[in-house]
Order: structure tokens, then C-alpha cells, then sequence
């Protein structure tokens, strides 16, 4: 029982380290592309290894906790792509150095396909 309460905690800083850095990444990126990149990605992993934490630290929990991180790791990606989607939608352009939106010339090129 003692090691589940070691590994337990190692998570639980793991995970608060990655939701730290998810956190950092928010406040530091330049726009909402890449900033829904770093809060997707490290919020994700730190509260999936977060949530692991707490299951090692309560074995009771295990199994809602193992349905909650399935939930989580399909849920997070699909939410941050329609917040990108929708940003685009509303003209938010990327912070680039000079690079094309492949996003946009595909859209457009979509719609000279169909006027044609």
C-alpha cells in the first residue's frame, strides 16, 4: 500500500506540473491557435495524470476515474478543434512569419470548385 501512495503523489506533482505549464502556455503564446495548443495538450495530460494520482492514492475510485480520463482524452482534442474551427470562422489569423494559411487557400480553393 505504501508504494500506490508514493506513485500516487509522484503523479499528482506530475500532473500539477503539466497543468502549470498548460497554464504558462496560455498566458504566454502569441494567439488562440497556439495558445489552445499548449492549454489542450498539458491540460490534458496533467489532469489525466492528476486523476491517476488520486485513483493510486483511493483505489475505490479506479474505475470512474479510468472512465473519466477516456472521457477527457476524447473530449479535450474535439473541443479545442471547434474552438479553432470557430476562430477561423471569425477571421482570427495565426500568428506566422510570413507562412501561408493552408486552412484559408483550401476554403477557397473548395469554393472556386463549387462556383465553377
Amino acid at each position: 500500500m505504501e508504494i500506490l501512495k508514493i506513485i500516487g503523489y509522484i503523479l499528482l506533482l506530475l500532473g500539477a506540473v503539466f497543468l502549470f505549464l498548460g497554464a504558462l502556455g496560455l498566458y504566454r503564446m502569441p494567439d488562440v491557435y497556439t495558445r489552445l495548443q499548449a492549454g489542450t495538450k498539458a491540460s490534458t495530460l496533467g489532469a489525466m495524470a492528476f486523476m491517476l494520482g488520486v485513483g493510486f492514492l483511493q483505489p475505490d475510485w479506479m474505475v470512474k476515474i479510468i472512465i473519466m480520463i477516456v472521457f477527457l482524452t476524447i473530449a479535450n482534442p474535439l473541443s479545442s478543434h471547434a474552438i479553432a474551427r470557430a476562430a477561423h470562422k471569425l477571421k482570427q489569423k495565426p500568428y506566422t512569419k510570413g507562412e501561408a494559411d493552408a486552412l484559408e487557400e483550401a476554403e477557397l480553393s473548395i469554393e472556386k470548385e463549387n462556383q465553377a
